[in-house]
């Protein structure tokens, strides 16, 4: 065997090689960014689901006599800015994850706020159908939990792929790149003061 073909041969195994570990990386980020996706829509649908719950429980608080008017109004405004904040799941970069936790934590704080007037009303607190919607809230918010906690192990899976050799040296040209995680609120880390 000559040279020539030896060279010719090594060449070939080193592209096939090459080409091998690309396509097995392409594949391998394709399946992690659609299950990242789909960790993203379970996100977006459980806060769907709280969205879709306000309007029945703010419905029901109009009922009790003298409720706070101001009250009812912040809660339906951070809905609606909630609403207005929305992602596309191909851009999950850092800075839209950040913008779409801080519209849904201004609802959060809204209905936390809601739910504490709430307990000076005893005739209130007394309806089934107030109790069901506390409870679906209750619930609701567990299961944004769990989802928040899903998607952020898939972005972690996924940027690891990204990341790591050899998938590093195809990530780029096949335009993938690390998305943005859900962090804890700005100031959690501090505990709430308690008085009595």
């Amino acid at each position: 065997m000559s040279t020539r073909n030896l060279t010719l041969i090594i060449i070939v195994a080193v592209i096939l090689l090459f080409g091998g570990c690309a396509c097995s990386g392409y594949n391998s980020l394709v399946t992690k960014d659609e299950n990242v996706k789909g960790k993203w829509g379970n996100v977006q649908s459980d806060y769907q689901r709280r969205s879709d719950l306000i309007p029945n429980l703010v419905n029901t608080v109009k009922g009790a006599a003298n409720f706070e008017q101001t009250t009812l109004t912040n809660v339906i405004e951070a809905r609606a800015k909630a609403t207005q904040v929305q992602i596309n799941a191909n851009d999950l970069s850092p800075e839209k994850i950040a913008a779409f936790q801080q519209a849904q934590a201004g609802l959060s704080g809204a209905l936390g706020k809601l739910l504490a007037v709430a307990e000076a009303y005893p005739d209130l607190k007394a309806t089934q159908n107030f109790r069901d919607l506390q409870a679906q809230l209750e619930g609701t918010e567990n299961r944004i939990k769990v989802s928040r906690n899903d998607f952020n192990a898939a972005v972690q899976d996924f940027n690891q792929t990204v990341r790591t050799f050899p998938n590093n040296v195809f990530s780029g040209m096949f335009g993938f790149h690390a998305k943005g995680y859900f962090q804890s609120e700005p100031g959690s880390e501090k505990a709430p003061d308690v008085q009595f």
